[in-house]
This record gives C-alpha cells, sequence and structure tokens, in this order.
C-alpha cells in the first residue's frame, strides 16, 4: 500500500466540507483510507497516528489531503478532492463584474447589517478568537467546532452572556434558527414546541419525532456538551430556556441534556418552574421526582420528551412512550430468537449518535445487562480495547477514539458497517442494535452499504438485527425508504431509540431463559 499527500497553502474549508470530501475519495476502489484536513497541530498528529503521513510539512491554514491504497487509485483520489475542492457554483451573471470574496467576520456584517448568527467551524484552537469577534459585532455565535478549552468556552460564554446573546457550542452539531437546520439537522416542520438540547443527536431524534406525531419546531438550539458543567454552568441552556419562554410562537419547551451537575440542574429547573409555558425535561438517567415540579414534566426519554411535548401541546393525556413490546412485537421477537444457539448471548450495540448509544446503555441496564463501552455510563465498564467487544457492548462510534483521520459515521458510515459485520461474525453476539441517523450533511443513502454487506453474510442462524432510523419522510434520504430497506433485509426496525434498546434486550432476556444462563 502507497501513502501519499497533498498540501495546499492558505486553502481554507470548513470542516463539514472536508469530512464529505473524505468520505467521497475513501471510497474509490483501491483507498483504504482517506483524509481531507487543515494542516493544524492536531490534525497532523492524527494523520501520523493512522498512518497518512510523517513530517508533512503544513501550518494550520494550508489544508491536506492525505491517502493510503494502491498507487494508481491515489493518484485519483488526490485529483478528485483538488477538484471538489475547487468546484464553485456557477456564477448568477456573465456581466465581468465580481464581488469582492468575504475574508472577515466585519466584511460580512458590512454586507448584511442584519446578520445577527455567526457559524463558526474553524480549527479549535482558532475557533474561541472567531467567537468573540462574532459576539464583538452583535452576532449570536453556534460554534460547531470542537478541540476549544473549557476555561475559553467559560471566558466566551460569560461576554455572551454580557452582550445578551447566546453561543451555542463549542461542538455544537445540530440546530434549527428560524426554520433552517443548521449542521447536522432533519427537515421538520415549524411549529409551536421549542428545543434546547445539549445533545445533537437527542435534539436530533426529538425534533423528528415531534415532527412524526404531526407538530413542528419553533426553534431547536444547541448548547454544546460541556454547558451544563458546574465550571459553565449551564450559561447557554439558562438564555435559550428564556429565550424560548419570551418567543410568543413557542408554546411548550423540552429540555434535554446527559445528567447536569447539581447545582447548575436545580438553576435550570427554577427557570423552567417560572417559564410561564409547559416545560418537559430530559436529563438522561435521573429520577423523574428529582425533575418533575408545577409546570416541569419529566421524560424518562428522548422519544417520551416528544410525546409528552406533544400531548402538552394538544391539552390530550400524558404518557411516556411505551417501549415494551405489544404482543405482536413480542411475537416477532421470540420467533427471530428461536433458532439463535446457546452460544449466541450477547448485546452488541454499534450507534453513529453519542447520546443514542448513552441512552441504550441506560435502557439495557434497567433490563438487568451492564455492558461495556467505550463511553460508559455510571455503573458500566470501560471496554479494554475498543476495536474488540467483550460480553455485553455499546459502542459510540462518532467517538474522537475513531473518528481521528476519517468522517464522522454519520457521514461516512463505513467504519460503522464493518464493526457491524464484526460483530455479526462474532458466534456471541445474539443481538446487533444500531441507527441510522438522517437528515442534512449525513450519508445520502446509508442503508445500502450494510445491506450490501449483509447480503455477503451467509451465517446462519444471524444473529438478530435490531434498529432505528432517525430522520423524517421531508429529509433527503426519506425515512420510509430507509426503513423499508432495512426491514426487506431481515432487520427489526423500532420506532425510536429508547424502543429498539429495549427490544435488544428483551431478545437478550428470550436467550437467557431458553439456554438456562445467567445474563
Amino acid at each position: 500500500m502507497k501513502v501519499d499527500y497533498k498540501v495546499f497553502k492558505n486553502l481554507y474549508q470548513d470542516s463539514v466540507s472536508l469530512m464529505q470530501i473524505s468520505a467521497q475519495i475513501s471510497k474509490l476502489p483501491g483507498i483504504q483510507q482517506a483524509s481531507v484536513v487543515m494542516g493544524t497541530a492536531t490534525n497532523l498528529e492524527q494523520l501520523h497516528d493512522v498512518g497518512l503521513g510523517d513530517n508533512i510539512s503544513a501550518g494550520p491554514n494550508d489544508l491536506i489531503i492525505a491517502v493510503m491504497g494502491e498507487e494508481d487509485a491515489c493518484q485519483e483520489a488526490l485529483e478528485l478532492a483538488h477538484e471538489r475542492l475547487n468546484s464553485k457554483p456557477a456564477q448568477d451573471s456573465n456581466d465581468g463584474v465580481r464581488a469582492p470574496d468575504l475574508v472577515s467576520m466585519e466584511m460580512a456584517v458590512e454586507k448584511e447589517p442584519e446578520a445577527n448568527l455567526a457559524l463558526i467551524s474553524v480549527p479549535g484552537d482558532y475557533a474561541a478568537a472567531e467567537a468573540i469577534k462574532a459576539l464583538n459585532l452583535g452576532m449570536n455565535v453556534m460554534m460547531f467546532s470542537d478541540n476549544v478549552s473549557i476555561a475559553q468556552e467559560k471566558a466566551i460564554k460569560t461576554l455572551a452572556r454580557e452582550r445578551n446573546r447566546i453561543v451555542m457550542g463549542p461542538d455544537c452539531g445540530t440546530a434549527i434558527v428560524n426554520g433552517i437546520p443548521l449542521g447536522f439537522a432533519n427537515v421538520v416542520k415549524r411549529g409551536a414546541i421549542g428545543v434546547v438540547g445539549a445533545s445533537g443527536t437527542g435534539v436530533q431524534e426529538v425534533t423528528c419525532r415531534i415532527d412524526q406525531l404531526g407538530a413542528g419546531i419553533s426553534q431547536a438550539l444547541g448548547t454544546g456538551g460541556h454547558d451544563l458543567s458546574e465550571e459553565i454552568g449551564g450559561i447557554s441552556m439558562l438564555f435559550g430556556l428564556q429565550a424560548l419562554a419570551e418567543d410568543d410562537a413557542t408554546k411548550v419547551i423540552v429540555l434535554i441534556s446527559k445528567p447536569p451537575a447539581k447545582a447548575v440542574a436545580e438553576r435550570i429547573l427554577e427557570l423552567a418552574q417560572a417559564a410561564g409555558k409547559p416545560v418537559v425535561v430530559n436529563f438522561l438517567g435521573a429520577k423523574p421526582e428529582d425533575i418533575t415540579r408545577p409546570g416541569v414534566t419529566a421524560a424518562t426519554t428522548l422519544a417520551s420528551a416528544a410525546d409528552l411535548a406533544v400531548a402538552l401541546l394538544n391539552k390530550t393525556e400524558l404518557h411516556q412512550h411505551a417501549s415494551q413490546p405489544d404482543a405482536a412485537q413480542l411475537a416477532i421477537l421470540q420467533q427471530a430468537s428461536a433458532t439463535l444457539p446457546a452460544a449466541r448471548r450477547f448485546i452488541r450495540g454499534v450507534f453513529a449518535g453519542g447520546t443514542f448509544c448513552y441512552e441504550a446503555q441506560l435502557l439495557c441496564q434497567q433490563q438487568g445487562f451492564s455492558a461495556s463501552s467505550n463511553t460508559p455510563v455510571s455503573g458500566n465498564s470501560k471496554l479494554a480495547d475498543i476495536w474488540k467487544s467483550s460480553e455485553h457492548t455499546l459502542i459510540d462510534m462518532g467517538d474522537d477514539d475513531f473518528t481521528r483521520g476519517k468522517p464522522h459515521p454519520m457521514i461516512d458510515p463505513t467504519l460503522r458497517n464493518q464493526r457491524i459485520q464484526a460483530e455479526l461474525n462474532d458466534p456471541a453476539t445474539a443481538v446487533v442494535l444500531f441507527d441510522l441517523v438522517l437528515g442534512y450533511g449525513a450519508s445520502e443513502d446509508p442503508a445500502t452499504g450494510l445491506l450490501e454487506l449483509l447480503a455477503q453474510n451467509h451465517q446462519q442462524p444471524m444473529p438478530l438485527l435490531i434498529a432505528h432510523v432517525c430522520g423524517t419522510e421531508a429529509d433527503p434520504q426519506v425515512r420510509s425508504r430507509q426503513i423499508e430497506s432495512l426491514r426487506n433485509a431481515g432487520v427489526i426496525v423500532a420506532d425510536c431509540n429508547a424502543q429498539a434498546a429495549t427490544w435488544a434486550s428483551i431478545a437478550a432476556q428470550i436467550q437467557v431463559k431458553k439456554n438456562g444462563v445467567s445474563a
């Protein structure tokens, strides 16, 4: 295998564009792996770690294309990536007049003085400075960039609070502002439910399910995963909650997060109680009695958060989402498990969405199955080798350990699909649990590559495949089309992540009872 690379001086591209180009050239025949990144010190180190280049001479403003594969394939990949980087949209006119490129935030604001939101997607070393510039220009900020220190995040958000602005992020992957999807967001109806979430895929799950239930979204604001820590103090969630409380178009509010610091949670719940409109709170894994108070309803799962919000909006009876299978669904699980040999005992979860992995671990625990993970919840164990599952294992394939030098699995599911194939080939696997995440920025047809691998798998009997599809009918990938493809291939498709995780646990319980072994 040959390793080759090109460096382009002073050629900046945002990280989403680079991940999409990386995904495209990675799929070329003869290419083993590929990466298109800016030349920051962190990225250079990661390229070295994955074997894509030693001693590359590049600065943080330079762009690197690095590939590994057959010699001719490497050349083709470099040329295709270069072509994609230099492609430009067609000009609106051919009169020879061309507006100057906007090379600073000041120029952009001068051209569009009504603009009040800056989306920042630059290497983390420079993101904080750009966020401060945007705030000083009077704009709100969405920071798609990650690798921003806690101290920088605190300084940025403190300044935002002084300026009466919101900072979504750092590492905010999803938002919907005035009906416009930002980052990895889905196409959902406009409506009267507002969402503030510290989790990108958590926000996607809730907004998509609200859309599926016939309601719509007024605003969906991300906060970044560290916002509710003790150090940051929930600055962005508190701002978003207050903004939605004052928004006449928002009638119901949903808050989503992994468990916040105790003092931060209390401040948020106090403000939620005073919001003057119904608030649904899903702090994943929190006890409902610690959340519920006048005006505040606790949701036990992401799907329940959506169900309760729609019920509050429509003034109908409140119910948590029913994740347990009905009689017909249980019969399907029993029939599918009937032919599995006793050696197939374990749940193997392979997730693109980090919050889906987190929620699935909690739900499997509730059903009596503790698991290993690269991102374990309290009570679960850290996986010794992230590349090899051990007993019950639930993996977040979107974690940094898996995405160094590679696109996120929502953009390019190749690595995730390979892990699913490995779990299918493991004679100890009883159930493979996974997600498909649709929407802008995601793979154009995430089911196809996986189904091609499944078609090549001739092991009998196969482990159960249980999945859920996070998306809507209006998404470019069309949710029903993805579900149909999966079901035609024998995959059991649940309504939501919580239901899929519960069904996987029940299938494993059937194996335990059938074979008289311990969980």
